[in-house]
């Protein structure tokens, strides 16, 4: 329910678990700064206008904000999540995985492993250094 008693609709709950699925990777990465929160927020407005259009959508939204913050991350600060599976070599970003379904994880492409789900980074790692 909202605060005036209203019951919050399922285009709404979807956007908000994923801001909160995101937003505790990024936490747990240690680069949850304003900036970066508002690239988030960002996601958001744009990924209501997604599901709005396509409501079946809606269980794809948490990966899409993701793969959203991601993008907008490289292009300002560089790769995350860093993998924390690799010891050796270049280091390289992790990937969400389905790029458009629902359940999405953060998995290594080199590894071939699932990392985490999205929201659970923090649990599945220990944390992530920032890039």
């Amino acid at each position: 329910m909202d605060l005036s008693g209203n019951p919050i609709s399922s285009l709404e709950q979807a956007l908000h678990a994923a801001r909160a699925l995101v937003l505790a990777d990024l936490v747990a990465g240690q680069v949850a700064e304003a900036d970066v929160v508002s690239l988030v927020e960002e996601s958001v407005v744009q990924r209501r206008w997604w599901v709005e259009q396509w409501p079946d959508g809606a269980d794809f939204v948490a990966g899409l904000v993701a793969q959203d913050v991601q993008d907008a991350l490289l292009e300002r600060y560089g790769r995350w999540p860093l993998c924390p599976v690799c010891g050796s070599g270049d280091p390289h970003a992790l990937d969400v995985e389905p790029e458009l379904g629902p359940d999405p994880h953060w998995v290594c492409h080199k590894a071939g492993v699932k990392v985490a789900a999205v929201g659970a980074l923090g649990s599945a790692t220990g944390g992530m250094p920032s890039s």
